[in-house]
């Protein structure tokens, strides 16, 4: 669903024939043109790379890190083999944008990943999706199949010289192959943990050679940033924050679904087009950008705008864009409980903090939450989640902490409530 026709990025997404994934839709809405432009003026990958920069389009996949700029990183004169990966393992709970992009644009992506490879002097490319997402990976093959069968994939494409080619690998359902260098070591076949930085991919990425690795949705983006010109994309936000976004919006609403929107959007209206929230219930909070996030009160978030900026000033993140509704009459130890599980299954226990720090919180909280909480059980959740964040080598250990942390902030007489008596306020006669 879409706020505004005229600022939709992911224009296939809102056709409404059911054919819309398939090379026909995508060319009769001007897909692959700005490829094809590239492939016969072979334009000066720096201008565009300039272009990016100007529309402001920050990674959508949850850092929020500028795309240009990390587009310019990449040694185009090295020798040797570069890589283009694209990110579609979408693995934080709550977010489900990604896998949209793949069912019924996945020829935009395939045009992104091409343009990208051209910018950084990439010729091969791969596309790391979450092996769980069948549908998804059907469509996704498909494209790929139309698009070799077209000439737009290949070596010595509409005879420009230019080579790309492109390539489907699957994960297996690890949450941590969604930090990038994870991924790396997944698709080398390796067991999927992170590397130490420096070196920085795109340094010595994919087997070793220098390597950009960028969201799905990010890599969607570019084809129509080139096509209507970055300040047309920065524009449709605000500055710093650059064009719509796909927002996908969960938990107590009466029609959850993805939604594009430009950011900078007020929440209230995010909120509104979901349906509101779900029986005519009262919002108690909002997780904003993904469960790894810091959550929010429902008061101060009716009154934050959708954009990286506004949402940091509430104290939360963007992340991913998944907004996560929590009505009244909600118990916040239970939803905390059920975070801190996930954070402690999904570690990959290579640092001692996160692969101990997340199994005590998981325990503390189910203690608590099944009523053989201690009063000294608080103090006890925030220490631990205290020396997790920062100390390991990936952000996972500090997605485990931040939710403890504002949890604790914000709803801590919930806590203490059900450590004395034993029951969710709820519950409370």
């Amino acid at each position: 669903m879409v706020k505004d026709q005229n600022t939709v990025c992911f224009r296939t997404m809102h056709l409404k024939e059911k054919v819309r994934h398939t090379l026909d839709s995508y060319l009769s809405v001007g897909g692959y043109g700005q490829w094809k432009r590239v492939l016969n003026e072979r334009p000066d990958p720096a201008t565009l790379i300039e272009e990016l920069k100007l529309s402001a389009l920050r990674g959508r996949g949850g850092a929020g890190f500028p795309t240009g700029l990390k587009w310019s990183f990449m040694p185009r004169s090295a020798p040797g083999q570069k890589y283009i990966v694209c990110n579609s393992d979408e693995g934080e709970p709550g977010t489900c944008k990604d896998r949209d992009i793949l069912r019924w644009n996945p020829h935009q992506l395939i045009e992104g990943m091409a343009i990208a490879g051209y910018c950084i002097g990439a010729t091969v490319g791969y596309n790391y999706i979450r092996g769980e997402f069948y549908e998804p990976i059907a469509r996704f093959d498909e494209a790929l199949g139309e698009a070799y069968a077209a000439g737009l994939l290949g070596r010595d494409l509409l005879g420009s010289g230019v080579d790309f080619d492109l390539y489907t690998h699957l994960g297996a359902g690890a949450y941590i192959c969604g930090e990038e260098t994870a991924l790396l070591e997944s698709i080398e076949g390796k067991k999927g943990q992170p590397r130490f930085k420096p070196p920085f991919p795109a340094q010595a990425g994919l087997y070793g050679q220098p390597t950009t690795i960028n969201n799905t949705e990010s890599l969607a983006s570019v084809p129509v940033i080139l096509e209507k010109g970055g300040q047309w994309f920065l524009d449709q936000g605000r500055p710093n924050n650059g064009g719509p976004k796909l927002f996908s919006v969960t938990g107590h609403v009466n029609a959850p679904n993805n939604f594009e929107v430009p950011l900078g959007t007020p929440f209230w209206e995010l909120l509104e087009m979901a349906g509101g929230v779900k029986d005519g219930k009262a919002l108690k909070a909002v997780i904003p950008g993904g469960s790894s996030v810091p959550v929010v009160p429902g008061n101060i978030m009716m009154n934050t705008d959708m954009d990286y900026d506004s949402i940091a000033k509430a104290g939360s993140m963007l992340g991913s864009g998944a907004v996560i509704v929590i009505a009244e009459g909600t118990c916040m130890v239970r939803v905390l409980a059920n975070l801190a599980h996930f954070y402690a299954h999904e570690s990959c226990g290579q640092c001692t903090p996160c692969r101990e720090g997340t199994g005590w919180l998981s325990r503390v909280l189910h203690r608590i939450l099944h009523g053989h909480g201690r009063p000294s059980d608080l103090d006890l959740l925030d220490n631990v989640a205290g020396r997790i964040g920062g100390r390991t080598i990936c952000a996972l250990g500090d997605a485990a902490a931040m939710p403890v942390q504002s949890f604790l902030q914000h709803y801590r007489h919930e806590f203490e409530h059900l450590i004395e008596h034993g029951r969710p306020m709820e519950q409370a006669a």
